[in-house]
């Protein structure tokens, strides 16, 4: 090892260590713990190879500017509007329309306005924001009606008021947040949902809200990495053992990050590249996996603060909406997992499909937890079927084109 590596190394190594002797001085142990996706346990970024440390970190800096410039991800952007949820709290979302031809005279048939358009409304999961969809995004546009909105404290809506005044993040919450989006976002007209991980749990939750509202409006229904309960038995690619210690102290030390919010983010900072494996490793399965898109996770990832972190994991151990599912018997359906995700295990979309004897069922192979992003085509062609089924106005072949040049 040269002089300069050895020194890089030694920075780097430093860096590490003044970030968890602040943690120490805060009283939080274990202060990697879950931040990247949130059920990560403390330590986890132990195995990460040791050349991360042998590159010179302003390289690694440069590396991280070259692959933000280097694609549009992220880049897509829609007519904003806001919903106000039922606690107060604003939620932002997108609409991308589609181009009507004619003029309205002629849009009009015998003094009739035409019924209204299938509206496509997209729920991302925890920690990221609407742009996790961009190839999807970027697929159906210009095709079919779309909306892209935010979940609370999530990138660009406010902060949940309820619990700015102590109220615990619930997924029930999230589906009444939906409600609201859709009332503002889709007053009327047919409405296929797609929800990712958390946004499948909201999907799940507004069945369980607002029955009616599903068989009155919606028309399809896709389900995408998700699960309908008993997360707190998933184990993260971890052996047991050390699982059923993470479970007992990761609350906790959520807690203690989540009132230490300056010094972790601090710490996030200093220590970047650990933070870039574990996404890596708890998103994608594929060893190829674009770097560019591989950066643009990390950097949803990195812009949802620690305690925002820390309010909504302890929901997920609640989550239970298996019979809610029941809602979604007499609809068109699409499960799709990927076989490798550590987040939420295929076997929990496995547990959905079963309760769900008519739906799709689509494991992906060699496919993680952010299977919209590291095999979209995929995603987006079975998107297209769904869309089909349901009857929407929409050329398979077109969506197919547009999801190809989208990936490239």
């Amino acid at each position: 090892m040269g002089e300069s590596t050895a020194g890089n190394a030694a920075a780097a190594a430093a860096d590490a260590v003044a970030a968890a002797d602040g943690w120490r001085r805060a009283g939080v142990v274990a202060g990697m713990a879950g931040a990247a996706i949130g059920v990560v346990a403390a330590g986890a970024a132990a195995g990460v190879a040791v050349e991360r440390l042998t590159v010179g970190r302003g390289m690694r800096r440069k590396a991280r500017l070259a692959l933000d410039a280097s694609g549009p991800y992220g880049t897509l952007r829609g007519t904003p509007g806001r919903a106000v949820s039922d606690d107060g709290t604003e939620l932002y979302y997108e609409v991308d329309e589609v181009e009507e031809q004619g003029t309205p005279r002629r849009r009009r048939l015998f003094g009739r306005r035409r019924p209204a358009p299938l509206t496509v409304v997209f729920c991302h999961g925890y920690c990221l924001n609407q742009d996790a969809w961009h190839f999807q995004r970027a697929a159906l546009r210009g095709v079919i009606r779309t909306v892209h909105w935010d979940q609370r404290s999530h990138g660009r809506s406010g902060r949940g008021v309820s619990q700015a005044d102590g109220t615990p993040v619930s997924i029930d919450q999230l589906g009444r947040d939906l409600k609201a989006v859709l009332d503002a976002a889709v007053p009327e007209g047919p409405v296929v949902l797609v929800g990712h991980s958390m946004g499948g749990m909201t999907v799940m939750a507004l069945a369980g809200h607002d029955p009616g509202y599903v068989r009155d409006r919606v028309v399809g229904v896709a389900l995408v990495c998700t699960s309908s309960g008993k997360l707190g038995e998933v184990n993260y690619g971890l052996p047991v053992a050390g699982m059923n210690a993470v479970r007992r102290l990761l609350p906790n030390v959520l807690k203690a990050l989540g009132r230490q919010v300056e010094l972790v983010e601090r710490g996030r900072r200093a220590t970047a590249d650990l933070f870039a494996e574990l996404i890596k490793r708890y998103s994608f399965s594929s060893r190829d996996v674009d770097p560019a898109v591989a950066r643009f996770a990390e950097r949803m990832i990195e812009s949802t603060p620690i305690d925002v972190v820390a309010e909504f994991y302890p929901a997920f151990h609640e989550h239970d909406k298996a019979e809610a599912l029941a809602v979604f018997g007499e609809l068109p359906v699409l499960v799709l997992a990927g076989n490798e995700d550590l987040v939420t295990p295929s076997s929990h979309s496995q547990a959905i499909a079963d309760r769900l004897p008519d739906a799709e069922l689509v494991l992906v192979p060699d496919a993680g937890h952010l299977v919209m992003l590291e095999h979209p085509e995929t995603v987006t062609d079975r998107l297209a079927d769904l869309l089909a089924r349901v009857g929407a106005q929409t050329a398979p072949d077109a969506v197919g084109r547009a999801s190809r040049s989208a990936r490239s």
